[in-house]
C-alpha cells in the first residue's frame, strides 16, 4: 500500500512537472511581444478608426458597417487569412439618427442633452408643441387624454434619477479586493436567482411594462409631437436605450428622446408648477431594411503544426455600440485590443501550431446574438447540446468587454484546472499588474456563448475606470475616455495568452459538459 501511494505520489509530481514546464512562458517570445505591444502599439489608431471615423456602431447601422468594413481590410492588409464578414442569422432593422435639433423655447431659450430612443422615428421635420405632463397608473387613466395630445410634447412625472454623489467616477481595484477575488470559493450551479421569473420584483417589472406598452400604443394613436422621458445618468450623461423594437415586424411608435435628468427636471418643476413650457425639435431617423442579417468579423493565423493546425484558439469582443456617442469604452476597447493582438502576433513573426481567430461580434447588446448565432453555426446548440465536430477543437476562447481599464488577471469561469496554467502565463506581467487568478464567473458577454456549449471561455479582470458610471451605454462613450497604456497592457497580455495557448502541447483543460438549456418562456 505505501509503495503504491508512493508511486501515486511520484507520478503526480512528474506529471505537474511536465505540465508546469510546458506552461512556463517562453522567456524571448515574451520579450518580442512585450516589445511589440508596449512600444510599437497601434492600438489607439485601431481604435480611432472603430470610433471617430466609423461612428456609432448600433446594430444593423451604416457606422456597424463601416468598422466591419475596415476590420476586414485592415485584417487582411496584415496577413490574415478567411478575413470576412459572416452572417450569423436575422437581426432586423438597422437604424440611425441623421438629425437631432430639440431645445425648450418657452419660458425662456435652452438647448436640452436630449437623444432619440433606439429604433423610434423622427418628427417628419421641424415641430413646435407645448408640453403636457400625463399621469396614468391605469389604462383608464388614459381617457381623460383622449383628443388632447395632437403635436403635444409629452413628459411623465418621473422622480429625480440619481441623487448627487461626491463619489469618484474613475477606480481601479484594490489590492484588498483583488486579494478577495483570488480568495473565491467555487460558485454553485443553479439556484434561484434574485428577480428571477417568480418573484415580486419581476412581476413589478413585467406589471409597468405592460402598462408602458399600452401608453405608447395611446400616445401614437394620439399623433402626439414628441415624447420626452428621463434617462438614467447625471452632470449630462445620458445612458440610452431602445424605445421600439429592432424586429422587421416592430409595430409603429411615437418620435421619443431620452433627456438628461437635469433638462428633464427642470422641464417638469416649470409644468408642475403652473408655467408653461414651450419645446420645439427637428429629429430625423433613418430605417435600414435591405439586409435583415447579422455579420460578425473573422479573420484567421493559420496553424502549422500537422497534427495542432486543425484545433483552434480564439479571441474576441463585441464591436457594436450604443448610439448616443462612438462606443469607446463599450466595446471599441475590447475589440481595438483583439486587432491588435493579431496585428502583434503578425508582426513578431509567430507561426502558430494551432489556428488563431478572431472574432468580432454584432447585437451584442440586444442579447450576446452574434456569438450566439456563430456558436450555434459552428459548434453546437446550447439548448439540446447536440455538438459540432468543431467544438471538440476549440481549446479556449478569450474574449475582452469591460471597458477601457488595464488587465488585472483572469476569471476562470469556475474552470479550476485552467487556474495553475494561467497562473503561470501571468507570471512575466507582474509588473504591468496582471496577478489575480478567480474560480469566480462573470456574465453578460460574449464568453458566456462559448461556455454554454461545453468550449473553455474565459474574460480578463479589468480595472473598472468610468466605465459604470460614466461611459457604458452613455453620450460619454468617446475616443477620450480611452486610457491608452491600459489598452497597450491588455494587448500585450493577451497576445502572450494567445502564444501560449496556441503553443501548448494540450488543450487548455474542459469543465463538465453543460446540461440543455431549453429556451425560457
Amino acid at each position: 500500500m505505501k509503495i503504491k501511494l508512493l508511486y501515486s505520489c511520484l507520478l503526480l509530481a512528474a506529471t505537474t512537472g511536465s505540465a508546469f514546464a510546458q506552461d512556463t512562458p517562453d522567456p524571448a517570445m515574451v520579450q518580442k511581444i512585450r516589445e511589440e505591444g508596449l512600444n510599437h502599439s497601434k492600438v489607439m489608431d485601431i481604435a480611432f478608426h472603430l470610433t471617430d471615423a466609423s461612428g456609432p456602431r448600433l446594430s444593423g447601422s451604416p457606422g456597424l458597417k463601416r468598422a466591419q468594413d475596415w476590420a476586414v481590410n485592415e485584417l487582411k492588409t496584415w496577413g490574415m487569412a478567411n478575413a470576412k464578414r459572416e452572417a450569423w442569422g436575422k437581426f432586423g432593422k438597422g437604424w440611425e439618427v441623421q438629425k437631432n435639433y430639440v431645445a425648450m423655447t418657452v419660458p425662456y431659450y435652452h438647448a436640452l442633452i436630449a437623444i432619440p430612443k433606439a429604433w423610434t422615428p423622427g418628427t417628419n421635420g421641424a415641430i413646435k408643441g407645448d408640453v403636457v405632463l400625463v399621469k396614468a397608473d391605469t389604462v383608464t387613466d388614459l381617457d381623460k387624454y383622449k383628443g388632447t395630445l395632437k403635436g403635444k410634447i409629452v413628459i411623465f412625472d418621473t422622480k429625480p434619477g440619481i441623487e448627487r454623489t461626491f463619489k469618484a467616477d474613475g477606480v481601479r481595484y484594490t489590492d484588498e479586493q483583488l486579494d478577495e477575488m483570488a480568495k473565491a470559493k467555487p460558485q454553485a450551479a443553479g439556484g434561484q436567482r434574485r428577480g428571477g421569473p417568480n418573484s415580486p420584483q419581476f412581476a413589478a417589472m413585467q406589471k409597468a411594462r405592460a402598462l408602458r406598452t399600452v401608453i405608447n400604443t395611446f400616445l401614437q394613436g394620439e399623433s402626439v409631437g414628441l415624447v420626452l422621458t428621463q434617462a438614467r445618468g447625471s452632470d449630462g450623461t445620458v445612458f440610452t436605450t431602445n424605445g421600439a423594437s429592432y424586429a422587421d415586424t416592430a409595430k409603429a411608435v411615437s418620435p421619443e428622446l431620452e433627456t438628461s435628468g437635469e433638462d428633464f427636471q427642470r422641464i417638469l418643476r416649470l409644468v408642475k408648477g403652473g408655467i408653461k413650457v414651450s419645446v420645439e425639435a427637428d429629429i430625423k431617423t433613418q430605417f435600414f431594411t435591405d439586409d435583415l442579417q447579422g455579420y460578425d468579423v473573422v479573420g484567421e493565423i493559420p496553424g502549422t503544426d500537422k497534427k495542432l493546425k486543425e484545433q483552434i484558439v480564439m479571441v474576441g469582443g463585441h464591436l457594436d455600440s450604443w448610439h448616443g456617442a462612438t462606443g469607446a469604452t463599450d466595446n471599441a476597447a475590447g475589440s481595438a485590443v483583439m486587432l491588435e493582438v493579431m496585428r502583434i502576433l503578425k508582426a513578431v513573426n509567430f507561426q502558430p501550431r494551432r489556428t488563431i481567430r478572431i472574432a468580432l461580434w454584432s447585437s451584442e447588446e440586444q442579447g450576446l446574438f452574434g456569438s450566439r448565432g456563430y456558436v450555434v453555426n459552428h459548434f453546437g446548440d446550447p439548448k439540446t447540446m447536440e455538438l459540432k465536430p468543431e467544438q471538440s477543437k476549440v481549446s479556449a476562447y478569450y474574449n475582452l468587454d469591460n471597458g477601457s481599464g488595464k488587465l488585472r488577471g483572469i476569471y476562470l469561469q469556475g474552470d479550476s484546472l485552467a487556474g495553475p496554467i494561467f497562473k503561470a502565463w501571468l507570471e512575466p506581467f507582474k509588473d504591468l499588474g496582471a496577478t489575480t487568478i478567480t474560480i469566480s464567473n462573470t456574465g453578460s458577454t460574449d464568453h458566456v456563448s462559448f461556455d454554454a456549449v461545453g468550449i473553455p471561455g474565459f474574460q480578463f479582470i479589468q480595472d473598472a475606470l468610468d466605465y459604470g458610471s460614466r461611459t457604458h451605454h452613455s453620450n460619454q462613450d468617446t475616443y477620450d475616455k480611452l486610457s491608452e497604456d491600459d489598452l497597450k497592457q491588455a494587448a500585450t497580455i493577451v497576445a502572450s495568452f494567445v502564444y501560449n495557448t496556441s503553443q501548448r502541447d494540450e488543450m487548455i483543460p474542459r469543465k463538465e459538459l453543460p446540461k440543455p438549456q431549453p429556451a425560457r418562456n
